[in-house]
């Protein structure tokens, strides 16, 4: 039978309950207790015969001649619910028949019982519809044989996949983790705009729209940074944001172009500061999230006991892409070396901007354990402060745990004359290309007035969601990622 054929079917099932008199899509329900509160409460429920009325979606229907079993769910948990024809009466027995499917969600009443094999069950002496399904759910979820729809409708994932809707609860929780150690440590959660004229605090390309009454294009935000770091100026001191970020780039394991960036700012902190604040933190969710000090991802076995390794972004270079000294190499040579990986080489591309894409698919995949990567290149970091000691790199790390990208810090650049300069030099090196940062005249007149020593980090809440649940696709942890249409 085709899906519509079983639509039609639907419909005339609901045309029978219209013409009985019932409303099929209600309002109200006279639930008294959740299906998980009936299974915690058994005993004390069923004794003396109490009535208790429950709802919830049908999952399974197994029809014994005169009378009926059915699977109930609801939020909490699953149920056995008992239709018999002497007990509802032979007229809405039959309606009940003729007129429910899996997928239907039903009030049911009556009073609590166990069956000859021990099973919880709820026997029903009234029921009726809460909303009739018109299509048929899964009848059996293949799981990675059909992961385009899975997230195409994940309403349908959530429902039939219990580890799916688990592994969202655990998000959830995680990101309530987080907002929680935020706030024992004296931090500041505040709301910065979407809506862009300039799209900076990252290298990255944006997304573009149109305001008609101000005639004005604006750009979906790559980054709250510059606004967060105008609040620092402001006189606030621990200050962040959790929210979503937009980015026009592609789309794989890691990578969703609308995603969750925790972005964080202290007042009077270095790198060194941000750095141990990093591990206490990740520290402190690791044990929240496990109730331990490591955890398991794709079969390695991860410990989180500080302090965490360290190593430089050029010795990374040289031990796994075999680059023996960055410095003296120029842009021809990288090139090179780049191509030689597989890597595509754009004529705008920069000599730092292909090492990083070097680093990150050859070097990158080696960091299992946590570790911090330091003393990135300056031009691929135009919001940090330079080191001293070498004014081309600058003080920026980066933490790694099995091969995922967690967390970006630095030293913020707090010097307006500098920061002109570094925002002129992405500037003059764009050639066309759209992953530099643009200059932004407002944001460096607000340094202008004074930005105090200060530390910032990045964290990406859906790539630490997929460390923390085992996940290896970004599309796992995020509930509708985006997806070109399907057409018909």
């Amino acid at each position: 039978m085709s899906l519509e054929d079983i639509r039609n079917e639907r419909l005339k099932k609901l045309s029978l309950l219209r013409e009985a008199g019932f409303d099929s899509y209600p309002a109200e329900t006279k639930r008294t207790h959740s299906l998980g509160d009936i299974r915690k409460n058994f005993a004390k429920l069923s004794k003396g015969g109490k009535k208790v009325i429950a709802a919830g979606r049908i999952m399974a229907l197994r029809e014994h001649g005169g009378s009926t079993f059915a699977n109930l769910k609801d939020g909490s948990g699953m149920m056995q619910v008992y239709f018999k024809e002497d007990a509802l009466g032979p007229k809405d027995y039959r309606l009940f028949l003729d007129t429910t499917d899996i997928g239907d969600f039903i009030e049911t009443s009556g009073k609590l019982f166990k069956t000859k094999r021990g099973e919880e069950t709820l026997e029903v002496s009234e029921w009726r519809m809460l909303a009739k399904s018109l299509r048929p759910l899964p009848e059996k979820w293949h799981g990675l044989q059909d992961v385009e729809e899975r997230f195409r409708r994940r309403y349908l994932d959530l429902v039939m996949n219990d580890e799916v809707k688990a592994r969202f609860l655990a998000r959830t929780r995680l990101v309530s983790l987080i907002r929680s150690f935020l706030e024992r440590s004296g931090f500041t959660e505040f709301e910065t705009p979407l809506l862009h004229s300039i799209p900076g605090g990252a290298l990255a390309k944006p997304f573009k729209t149109r305001h008609n009454a101000l005639d004005l294009d604006l750009y979906l935000r790559i980054a709250p940074e510059l606004y967060l770091k105008r609040l620092l100026i402001g006189g606030f001191e621990k200050i962040y944001e959790l929210g979503r970020n937009f980015r026009n780039e592609g789309i794989d394991a890691t990578h969703n172009p609308e995603f969750t960036m925790l972005e964080l700012y202290a007042a009077w902190w270095d790198e060194e500061d941000m750095m141990k604040f990093v591990e206490e933190f990740f520290v402190s969710l690791v044990k929240d999230f496990f109730k331990k000090s490591e955890f398991e991802f794709e079969g390695n076995s991860i410990s989180v006991e500080p302090p965490f390794k360290r190593i430089s972004f050029k010795e990374l270079l040289k031990k796994y892409a075999l680059i023996s000294d960055y410095d003296a190499m120029d842009l021809k040579r990288m090139a090179a070396e780049a191509a030689r990986h597989g890597i595509e080489v754009e004529k705008h591309d920069t000599k730092g901007k292909l090492a990083d894409e070097i680093y990150k698919k050859i070097c990158r995949p080696h960091l299992i354990e946590p570790t911090f990567v330091v003393h990135h290149p300056i031009e691929i970091s135009p919001l940090a402060k330079e080191r001293q000691n070498n004014p081309e790199e600058v003080r920026r790390f980066q933490l790694i745990v099995a091969g995922l990208e967690l967390t970006n810090g630095f030293a913020e650049l707090n010097d307006p004359i500098e920061q002109r300069t570094r925002f002129l030099a992405q500037e003059k090196g764009r050639g066309g290309g759209e992953e530099t940062h643009p200059m932004d005249e407002e944001f460096i007149e607000a340094v202008e007035y004074g930005m105090p020593p200060s530390a910032g980090l990045g964290v990406g809440i859906d790539r630490l969601a997929m460390l923390l649940t085992n996940t290896r696709n970004v599309k796992e942890v995020i509930l509708f990622p985006t997806m070109k249409p399907k057409h018909k």
